[in-house]
């Protein structure tokens, strides 16, 4: 009992000392910066979402303006989390089985790969500490993350959750 509060706790402290690493732009800039988009069109997609509503990486995905995996890799640029392209990638099982396809759904994620006490996750929204500390109850594993695309991870699901 002691060591899951321990392991807890380290979890925790990882996760703060990567959002103390975070840059201080937002993903728009970033997007600017990586001459993925133009600020015409950040201006147009921060419109369109204040009319419909929605995540900005989302907005821009949707009217076109970027591709999921440029929003994926400018996540990983800005808070530290590696990105993981699924399209390749063989699930064994035994690791699908460890999480319930209602929660990979739910935090729209895919667990990847276990190692002693630790679970390897690929998610869309790697802060979402609620989702991490869930996986962390129901595996009794330390979360490791990965950042995929929504598309990978929903393929993902669909082709092990069967």
């Amino acid at each position: 009992m002691v060591n899951l509060v321990i392991n807890k706790n380290l979890s925790k402290w990882f996760l703060f000392m990567i959002l103390r690493r975070v840059i201080h732009k937002q993903l728009g800039e970033l997007l600017i910066e990586r001459k993925v988009i133009s600020p015409q069109q950040l201006e147009k997609a921060i419109a369109f979402q204040k009319e419909h509503g929605g995540l900005i990486g989302e907005v821009l995905v949707e009217l076109g303006f970027a591709k999921e995996e440029d929003i994926a890799q400018a996540l990983t640029a800005q808070y530290g989390f590696p990105f993981l392209p699924l399209d390749n990638y063989e699930i064994s099982q035994e690791v699908i089985k460890l999480i319930p396809e209602q929660v990979a759904r739910q935090y729209l994620f895919i667990p990847i790969d276990k190692i002693g006490n630790n679970i390897t996750i690929a998610m869309y929204n790697p802060l979402n500490i609620q989702a991490i500390e869930d996986i962390e109850i129901l595996t009794g594993c330390n979360v490791q993350t990965f950042v995929a695309t929504s598309t990978d991870i929903k393929k993902a699901i669909e082709k092990y959750y069967k």
